[in-house]
């Protein structure tokens, strides 16, 4: 599926990153704010769907209990992904990502990806 800036990222395009990083070596920020993450990413994988995040909001600094509260309520349940190309294509509109080095999958309000969401439990 494509974004709204007509990417889309091919099934396993993130398996090199992730070997390398595990979820580790990923970043869970706020509306890619690199100066405040946010929490940390328990678990980082690609599934049928697509990326699959599971990950803990913390509330270590005033960013992340107000993204943890903006999750809470509901005005926040969006996905964005933060990254470098390795590998890419042209498909008529469309840039095809059959590689990427993975660094921050942030909170944010409007994912470039309208379908990538997240839920509190």
């Amino acid at each position: 599926m494509a974004d709204l800036n007509g990417d889309v990222v091919q099934a396993g395009a993130f398996a090199d990153s992730l070997a390398k990083t595990g979820a580790e070596g990923v970043r869970m920020l706020n509306q890619h704010d690199g100066r405040a993450p946010v929490g940390v990413w328990d678990e980082v994988r690609e599934d049928e769907r697509g990326l699959f995040v599971r990950g803990r909001i913390e509330d270590w600094s005033p960013e992340a209990r107000f993204a943890a509260a903006l999750s809470r309520a509901g005005a926040m349940d969006g996905l964005s992904i933060g990254y470098r190309t390795a590998r890419a294509r042209r498909q008529g509109r469309l840039r095809v990502l059959s590689g990427v080095e993975l660094w921050e999958v942030s909170l944010v309000t409007f994912p470039m990806l309208p379908g990538a969401r997240f839920s509190v439990a």
